[in-house]
């Protein structure tokens, strides 16, 4: 019974063996790949860039680039830098394609600092790197081209092409010391001629002054936060340029806009007005309660009636 149950026909056996030889095959082409080499190659533009791991006792070591050349340093734009320039440098395949996407985005490396936002990029790698790095005159900023012409425009066609060694201050002229500018009436151009202010004061100054309806005194300006007491001297301010507010005429919205004037001080304002009639003099605030003589006194160049 055992010899009749192992028995089988002829075309039984040869399928049986079919399958052992094929099943004997997929397992030697497994342990063979197993062992091989996996490449992956990436072309990027111009070069290729090739990646190669070998196993070897479970670990796994790359090769990068040809012969796994030692890194060298060189002169490089990275606006312009090609793969293979890039991979010399000592760069990671990896970190290459990041620089050609980013650029390929529109992305411009406009400073050395710029470059040290790669991802990966360690501090040690950048400083290495850093004074090899030359950004050429097609990607730096066109602001800096506005700043020449304007330098030109000051010190006339002989400073052309000098612009790079001078100090942004030296591109404003200043005024002398013992010269003025009249506060309630320059702009922001003549302002900035004030030695020790710059573009930021120069706005605020105009700002506030429109806030006030102009100053009354210099010491004014120390109002502003962080401004330069040494400018004070370099201004002089006219009171018959201030614009006043009629308090008997404004609005509540109008009193409340200016800057010494609070919200419940032009309430009490209006509500004089309501109840008792037009004021006559400042002297009749001091009636109120939300009016002392502080208040009243800084708001005397302000106010008519």
């Amino acid at each position: 019974m055992v010899r009749d149950f192992f028995h089988f026909q002829r075309s039984d056996r040869l399928v049986i063996c079919s399958l052992l030889v094929v099943t004997a095959l997929a397992c030697l082409l497994v342990v063979l790949v197993g062992k091989g080499t996996t490449t992956t190659t990436v072309a990027n533009n111009d070069s290729t860039l090739t990646k190669t791991a070998h196993s070897n006792g479970g670990k796994m070591a790359y090769a990068v680039g040809e012969d796994n050349a030692e890194h060298e340093r060189f002169a490089f734009d990275p606006n312009t830098a090609d793969s293979s320039t890039l991979l010399r440098l000592g760069l990671q395949p990896w970190q290459v394609r990041s620089v050609y996407r980013y650029r390929a985005k529109g992305g411009v490396y406009r400073t050395p600092a710029d470059f040290a936002r790669l991802y990966g990029l360690t501090k040690k790698q950048f400083r290495e790197l850093e004074p090899y790095i030359r950004i050429g005159d097609d990607y730096q900023p066109a602001a800096s081209l506005a700043q020449e012409r304007y330098y030109d425009r000051w010190n006339g066609p002989e400073s052309a092409g000098k612009t790079a060694d001078k100090p942004a201050f030296e591109r404003q002229k200043k005024i002398a010391e013992g010269q003025h500018v009249a506060l309630n009436s320059a702009d922001t151009t003549v302002l900035k001629t004030v030695p020790g202010i710059g573009s930021y004061f120069a706005r605020r100054i105009v700002s506030y002054r429109g806030k006030l309806g102009g100053y009354s005194s210099v010491n004014q300006l120390m109002e502003i936060e962080g401004f330069p007491e040494d400018a004070l001297s370099y201004f002089t301010v006219s009171s018959a340029e201030i614009q006043r507010i009629n308090v008997n005429k404004a609005t509540l919205d109008q009193l409340t806009h200016h800057p010494y004037i609070s919200f419940y001080q032009a309430r009490s304002i209006v509500d004089y007005r309501r109840m008792r009639g037009p004021l006559k003099s400042l002297q009749d605030l001091r009636l109120l309660k939300n009016f002392d003589d502080k208040t009243i006194q800084r708001i005397e160049p302000y106010v008519s009636f």
